[in-house]
């Protein structure tokens, strides 16, 4: 359910939480690790760190790094800013009025789906995902 780029984008952050205490790691080699697009690397790690999810520095010995500890990044804080999950609240029929008043043949259904979709996002940490090779490689 995660797009690419979120996949990529938590796969970063991911390799961000295995560096050492106050380490920052360079876009490229992020993405090398990760085997993501360089450029377009760049440009998720910088959204992040508008996001502050992440810090940047510029310059010798900078790059990316946590901007706080794994265990207070959750998935959700990574995929918000790239899939806009929290705005899931439209019909998926394709319905303009679609409400618990007004709703669709699924509105119901979607609505429970959707709403533990996004407390699986809200309560699974970074710290959890640390060394799971399956999402680094779900992310390719």
């Amino acid at each position: 359910m995660l797009s690419r780029t979120a996949r990529h984008a938590a796969a970063a952050v991911i390799a961000l939480a295995e560096l050492p205490p106050g380490a920052y790691a360079g876009a490229g080699d992020i993405a090398d690790q990760i085997k993501a697009p360089r450029n377009y690397l760049g440009k998720l790690l910088k959204t992040l760190a508008d996001e502050e999810v992440l810090e940047s520095q510029k310059g010798k010995g900078g790059g990316f790094r946590l901007a706080r500890e794994a265990e207070r990044i959750s998935l959700f804080d990574v995929v918000e800013p790239i899939d806009h999950v929290s705005r899931w609240g439209g019909c998926l029929l394709g319905r303009s009025r679609c409400s618990d008043e007004s709703p669709c043949a699924v509105h119901f259904r979607w609505a429970r789906v959707r709403d533990v979709y996004l407390k699986f996002l809200q309560d699974t940490t970074i710290a959890d995902l640390v060394n799971q090779p399956e999402l680094q490689a779900s992310a390719r």
